[in-house]
């Protein structure tokens, strides 16, 4: 459980595409394949069960949750889940997930606007690349700071 998989450091090399670490998994990438089939086929089963085909029918529907009567241990006394499983009444037209696209003017950001023109070279032949100082303010989200520098 290193929670780095997303880093592409994988120590026993599953979540890697470095050869180098990758060489560590001993086992079968299709064994990774198969496992996560019968994830998907179990959860399909459980939604069938609650009566759901897709993922987005299931968004906010807690009534279909409950607290098991049956287990009765003293740590879950005194536990109020109510808040949890309160049933959200939204009206047909608002629903109770994204259902309406929305525009973002990401095409107006920094990086579509500008940083994407000065980087083309690095992008296309791995040639590294100056840039003058760019007019930065806070609204240029897709701007941060590097560690270390």
């Amino acid at each position: 459980m290193m929670r780095v998989c997303h880093l592409n450091t994988c120590p026993v090399g599953v979540a890697t595409q470095d050869p180098e670490l990758r060489k560590r998994f001993a086992g079968d990438p299709q064994h990774v394949v198969n496992f996560m089939r019968f994830i998907a086929e179990e959860v399909r089963e459980w939604m069938a069960k609650l009566g759901f085909r897709k993922f987005e029918e299931m968004i906010g529907q807690s009534d279909r949750l409950g607290v098991d009567k049956a287990l009765h241990h003293f740590k879950t006394q005194g536990l109020d889940f109510s808040k949890i499983l309160h049933e959200v009444k939204a009206a047909p037209e608002d629903g109770l997930y994204c259902q309406i696209a929305q525009d973002h003017g990401l095409e107006q950001s920094l990086d579509h606007q500008t940083l994407l023109k000065i980087c083309q070279p690095a992008l296309e032949n791995g040639t590294p690349v100056v840039s003058e100082p760019l007019p930065i303010r806070n609204i240029h989200r897709v701007v941060g700071t590097i560690v270390g520098k």
